[in-house]
This record gives structure tokens, sequence and C-alpha cells, in this order.
């Protein structure tokens, strides 16, 4: 039986022609796939102090003495004249006290957590497979165990 390569010679057949086992080796790329993690950046949460100015307009109240004079068309008195009588009139008024407090207005909180996604990857990966050319009258046999070939 003719041999090509010894590819498709059986036990019997090698030992019958009595010559060196050749093969050819066939071969493929496969993907070989790794993740590293790596920083991504970073989150800061801090507070920052704001001032403004803030108007406020508050009512207040004070009291004024009204002074007012009239005229009495010379009515007969029998008092005398004199420096001693005195009228004490307390006048008051409200005063603007300002003073601060501190309220909390809300709360910011942060955690993390994983999310999953699916990456597309796409590679060119090469194989190798086994073409047999013959030339002239050759006649060729194969065991079916291995793959086909071409």
């Amino acid at each position: 039986m003719n041999n090509f390569f010894g590819l498709f010679e059986n036990e019997d057949e090698k030992a019958q022609n009595n010559q060196q086992d050749e093969k050819l080796r066939l071969h493929k790329e496969e993907l070989d796939i790794t993740k590293n993690k790596i920083d991504a950046g970073e989150v800061t949460l801090k507070k920052e102090v704001i001032e403004e100015q803030q108007t406020v307009d508050v009512p207040i109240n004070h009291e004024e003495v009204v002074i007012e004079r009239r005229v009495i068309d010379n009515e007969p008195s029998n008092s005398s004249i004199s420096d001693e009588e005195t009228i004490h009139i307390p006048v008051s008024e409200e005063q603007v006290q300002v003073s601060k407090h501190t309220v909390t207005t809300g709360e910011v909180s942060a955690y993390k957590r994983n999310v999953e996604e699916t990456q597309h990857v796409e590679e060119t990966l090469k194989r190798e497979e086994a073409h047999v050319d013959t030339t002239g009258h050759v006649n060729i046999a194969s065991d079916d165990t291995a793959s086909p070939i071409d």
C-alpha cells in the first residue's frame, strides 16, 4: 500500500515497510483569556462650607412720645407758678438680636457595588489542516478514527 508521509500506514504496514515513522503534526490556536483588576479612578466625598449673605425684614415696635400743645383761653387757675412739677414718661423699643443654630438638612452616603457586564472580544485564531496532494496514480488508504483530510 502506498504511504504518504506515513500518515495512513497502520502498524502492520509499518512493520512490513520497515520505514522510519514520519508524522505531520497539526496545530491550532485557542484563546487564553485573563482578567486583571486595575484602578479605574477614585470618588472623594467631602463637605464644602458656602457662605451667603441673607437679609431678613424683621418688624419691630418702639414707642414715641407725642407732644401736643393746646391753647387755653386764659382760664383762671388756683395753682401757683413753680418749677417743681415734672412728668416722667418711660419709653420702650424692641431690639433685634440675631443668633445662629445648626440643623441637619440631608445626608450623603457612598458605597461600592459589583456590576457584571459582558465585553465582546474578537480575535483571529489560526489552525493547521492537512491537505494531501497526489501526483500520478496513487492509492491512498485512511483509517476512519482520525479527522478527515482533504
